[in-house]
């Protein structure tokens, strides 16, 4: 071992992977304040630890809930509201979905077994667009940057949409669409690996070795994955503070008409990094200038449709259905962010 960590290839592999995460890129931005700007480097500092420290208490909490979650098997229960009459199908899809702790891409895995076992597609998709958009982690950071108003409104989006397009696709199938959904399953790598769907909860996970070990590697992984991309989160939303002129934000995505929500759906959908990421930088951009309404349209679109989730989906079902996904998701972003902002 003492060898392996001595080669020069293992060494540079080592040190490329510490350049390539999260951490290094904080520390550059910093390392590039103090040199450019040096007067500033301290209320860069301030500011996001002061943001980060009000977050701690939600983060502790969300990794907490979603090691819970994970250690029991419990978001496999979501597999049940797959059983029953298609309307209730649909109501109960689209509601789990915002309680299950999937991302957009984790959720793949566990659409392919449903479909394979036969459930019907307007389930399905109700379940799937609503899923990426909420889950209790998600809302509590939400809530923690945005405020509980946003938070709930993102949460009443993600179930809104699913129905939307889960009875979407329940009226097109009757006109004869998407006899066959699925092309050949090869999964798309990005967030991990989906639940098993014959796993059974097991709410005393404590008195299982194996989910105890789970547990805390659910603690530790996701712990550290929320701190160093909030972390970077809030130092990019200090830097937008400081440097972007709000009177630019409020030009784009600012005022009330329905012209900036569309914009923020359009360039949420490719730039969006993740549930966690969003909300102190959509603070940031708020306290710039940006519309309530434009932020919603931002964090639906892009936990709907961002490139990972799109290669993942693309990997996963035909063109059609694919396309109607898509649709389904940029149309029920704008929809989202007129409804919010009209409220």
């Amino acid at each position: 071992m003492a060898e392996l960590t001595q080669n020069p290839r293992f060494v540079a592999k080592g040190a490329l992977d510490l350049i390539k995460t999260p951490w290094a890129l904080i520390v550059a931005i910093l390392v590039a304040v103090a040199i450019f700007d040096p007067g500033n480097w301290v209320e860069v500092i301030t500011f996001a630890g002061k943001a980060l420290a009000h977050t701690g208490q939600y983060i502790l909490f969300a990794v907490l809930l979603l090691s819970y979650l994970k250690a029991t098997g419990a978001e496999v229960m979501v597999a049940r509201a797959f059983e029953g009459r298609e309307t209730r199908m649909i109501f109960l899809a689209a509601l789990f979905g915002g309680l299950a702790p999937f991302c957009s891409c984790e959720v793949i895995p566990f659409i392919a077994g449903l479909l394979a076992l036969g459930a019907p597609l307007s389930a399905v998709m109700a379940f799937w667009l609503s899923s990426p958009l909420i889950d209790p982690p998600t809302l509590l950071i939400t809530a923690g940057a945005l405020g509980w108003p946003f938070a709930i409104g993102k949460a009443v989006s993600a179930v809104a949409l699913g129905l939307f397009g889960g009875f979407a696709v329940r009226l097109l199938m009757r006109q004869g669409a998407f006899a066959q959904p699925l092309r050949e399953y090869k999964p798309v790598g990005c967030c991990g690996c989906g639940p098993k769907l014959d796993e059974k909860p097991v709410w005393k996970f404590w008195q299982d070795p194996d989910r105890r070990v789970r547990f805390r590697a659910e603690f530790l992984q996701n712990g550290l994955f929320l701190l160093k991309w909030l972390a970077l989160a809030y130092v990019l939303e200090a830097l937008l503070v400081s440097y972007v002129p709000a009177d630019l934000i409020a030009g784009v995505v600012g005022g009330d008409g329905v012209l900036p929500i569309v914009v923020a759906a359009l360039v949420g959908m490719p730039a969006y990094l993740n549930s966690y990421v969003a909300p102190p930088l959509l603070a940031g951009l708020m306290e710039q200038g940006m519309s309530a309404g434009a932020a919603m349209s931002f964090m639906v679109a892009g936990a709907v449709s961002s490139i990972p989730a799109m290669a993942a989906v693309w990997s996963l079902v035909k063109p059609r259905v694919f396309a109607t996904y898509l649709g389904l998701g940029i149309g029920g972003a704008i929809i989202s962010g007129i409804l919010f902002q009209l409220i």
